[in-house]
């Protein structure tokens, strides 16, 4: 990896473990401040895809293992996953195969605008369906801390796994595909050895929610 990447995993580290101990559940995962492995998948609704349509958590019951990755267009992480998004939307997805796979992006800058993903998918060949939730509540649902990040559901939609595709950001140096087997585990009624890794990637644009009522003190304090 360049100093550049070796520099933004050290942040994405120290940011995962800062939010893990300001908002981490006591029963959550080891690496998901908010998700742990057996709980229910969270659910959404009525999210446009590039495509035009819109999806809900429903539209993919048919399948008996969902995969559900959190992506950009803007980080450098993201887009070195691209064509492995691809290939293993190839081996696994599609007509007739028991897995489906989704992709979701939250980060409400320009570059990752709805127009901007249709684009991008486009070049990319994209056979996978590609939202966008403008709210980033679907990502604060599950917990979700980087692009990409990666999860599995079961056919009762429970977590199976969660964290990174492979065990290396760079792909001549991947060795495991965790997601690939969490997938098959999944598919053969068995639970992965691996359930949860560390997501290396950008840290996903969230907005911050000011608190009013200390907006509210502050503007007091002032008048008075």
């Amino acid at each position: 990896m360049t100093g550049i990447k070796v520099g933004v995993l050290r942040l994405g580290l120290t940011v995962a473990a800062m939010w893990l101990m300001a908002y981490g559940k006591l029963d959550a995962g080891k690496y998901n401040p908010v998700l742990k492995i057996s709980d229910p998948g969270p659910q959404w609704k009525s999210l446009p895809g590039i495509d035009g349509k819109k999806y809900s958590f429903d539209s993919f019951k048919k399948f008996e293992v969902l995969v559900i990755v959190f992506t950009c267009n803007s980080c450098d992480y993201a887009v070195d996953y691209e064509d492995r998004l691809v290939a293993f939307a190839r081996n696994h997805t599609g007509a007739g195969k028991r897995v489906g796979m989704v992709a979701v992006n939250v980060n409400r800058i320009p570059a990752d605008s709805l127009p901007e993903m249709k684009r991008r998918a486009e070049k990319k060949g994209f056979t996978f369906p590609y939202l966008f939730d403008a709210t980033q509540k679907i990502a604060r649902d599950y917990g979700a801390g980087y692009t990409p990040e990666f999860f599995v559901l079961n056919k009762k939609r429970q977590v199976i796994y969660m964290g990174g595709m492979d065990d290396n950001p760079d792909a001549s140096k991947a060795k495991v595909n965790f997601l690939e087997l969490a997938v098959v585990a999944t598919l053969d009624g068995k639970l992965p050895k691996t359930k949860e890794t560390v997501s290396i990637g950008c840290t996903i644009r969230y907005e911050r929610k000011r608190k009013r009522r200390a907006r509210s003190k502050r503007k007091k304090k002032n008048n008075d």
